[in-house]
């Protein structure tokens, strides 16, 4: 996890133990890239753009449609405002 000094650390932090815990994720890294947004009209909403890769057997079995229909229904309440926009890597221990 990245340092809190950085701009959006905690928003970043806060979407990173979710996904963590509700995953039971063996390897999760989240990225605040919404500095590269900068001006985009979706930034202006104060929701930022995330990336993400999760490592999880909770994806094992489910196509990579499905795995990521699992993320967004996990950060629902997050994608009503935090986020924006969230770009993601899915896989099992197993990939």
């Amino acid at each position: 996890m990245a340092g809190r000094g950085e701009p959006g650390a905690d928003r970043r932090a806060r979407i990173e133990e979710k996904l963590a815990r509700e995953l039971e994720a063996v390897q999760i890294e989240v990225v605040d890239e919404s500095h590269l947004h900068a001006g985009h009209a979706g930034a202006r909403s104060g929701g930022g753009h995330f990336r993400a890769t999760i490592v999880s057997r909770h994806f094992e079995g489910l196509s990579k449609l499905q795995a990521q229909r699992l993320v967004y229904g996990i950060l629902s309440e997050e994608m009503k405002g935090e986020i924006h926009a969230l770009s993601m890597t899915t896989s099992t221990p197993e990939d």
